[in-house]
């Protein structure tokens, strides 16, 4: 198994995979402790950094692109800074964001976080602020949106939904997409946080435990319970394959065949922020996929990547040479 594994890393480079999906921005800002305000019980900070990362979709776009893939983005921004920014991020990486529409009157999808910390303190997130519009897109950017993807599925090897309840995936593009994907036999992966039983047909979905938890009716998840919601979300989406991620427990891969495959973590004593390893996940399982691997093969690539970003601060991604050093080490190779 190992050397298949090893293998297919070589032929992840150059897939062509599309994600559709919610576009953020993940707003950085940072600062020094200075003093207690006076005004109130708060913090003054003083500002020594700002930085935007590709967050939600984009930073699946991000993970595909340093692992090798060509790279097609399909979502919106809205005309301002941190729009600006996030496509001048993606399209210095190369990734084509000719399917990216901007919209004038909605804000980018943005998360700001703003980083306290001193000389001698650990730096720590104080707050997060939202920036998004929760209304469905107009009817124009929905079809522009809906004719670039119809337009250039085609050349695809794989596509990627990725929806973070930011409106950019309507229903009609869900559809439209995944009958798009089977008619030419493109695999076809979603990542949905509240909406995954929406996508009827799909190849492969991809769930934490809480989402396929909720997805199913279920408050949490133990035991047998995982296996009937795996198998529930298969069966419910007529896919054929469910992967569920179960933080220190690794992830459970579902098939259609009925193989149930258990994937444990590569080294629990290492992790040090799990930020965006779903993103990392899903990137890395559609271009396996997208090379033509097994369920089971693109699985465990996907565990080794994840078993990488985990071990980095804040929202990260993997290369092939680290996903290579990843696998040899795992099987002293």
């Amino acid at each position: 198994m190992e050397n298949s594994v090893l293998a297919r890393i070589t032929a992840l480079q150059n897939c062509k995979v599309m994600v559709i999906g919610d576009m953020v921005a993940d707003v950085y800002l940072e600062g020094k402790v200075a003093r207690i305000s006076r005004e109130a019980p708060v913090l003054i900070l003083e500002h020594t950094d700002e930085r935007v990362v590709p967050g939600g979709a984009a930073n699946v776009l991000n993970n595909l692109i340093d692992m090798g893939g060509e790279v097609y983005a399909v979502g919106i921004v809205g005309r301002d800074s941190a729009g600006e920014k996030l496509l001048h991020i993606l399209n210095e990486k190369t990734i084509n964001t000719a399917g990216i529409m901007a919209d004038d009157k909605r804000p980018t999808i943005t998360k700001t976080r703003v980083m306290a910390g001193g000389q001698a303190t650990v730096r720590q997130q104080i707050v997060r602020i939202d920036r998004e519009e929760k209304k469905p897109l107009p009817l124009e950017l929905e079809q522009a949106i809906e004719a670039y993807v119809l337009s250039s599925i085609a050349k695809m090897n794989a596509v990627v939904l990725s929806d973070y309840t930011g409106f950019t995936i309507s229903a009609q593009l869900i559809r439209k997409a995944i009958d798009a994907c089977r008619a030419r036999k493109i695999p076809c992966m979603v990542d949905s946080r509240y909406n995954v039983m929406a996508y009827q047909g799909i190849t492969v979905v991809k769930q934490n435990e809480s989402e396929a938890a909720a997805a199913v009716g279920l408050s949490s998840i133990d035991g047998n319970q995982l296996y009937e919601a795996g198998k529930k979300i298969l069966e419910g989406l007529s896919a054929e394959a469910v992967i569920i991620s179960r933080g220190p427990d690794g992830m459970t891969l579902f098939e259609k065949s009925g193989q149930v495959t258990t994937i444990p973590v590569t080294d629990k004593s290492e992790v040090y922020d799990v930020t965006g390893a779903g993103d990392t996940v899903v990137a890395v399982m559609a271009l396996a996929l997208a090379s033509g691997a097994s369920y089971v093969e693109a699985a465990r690539l996907a565990n080794f990547a994840a078993g990488v970003v985990v071990r980095k601060p804040g929202t990260a991604t993997v290369n092939p040479e680290e996903l290579y050093a990843a696998v040899s080490k795992n099987f002293k190779v």
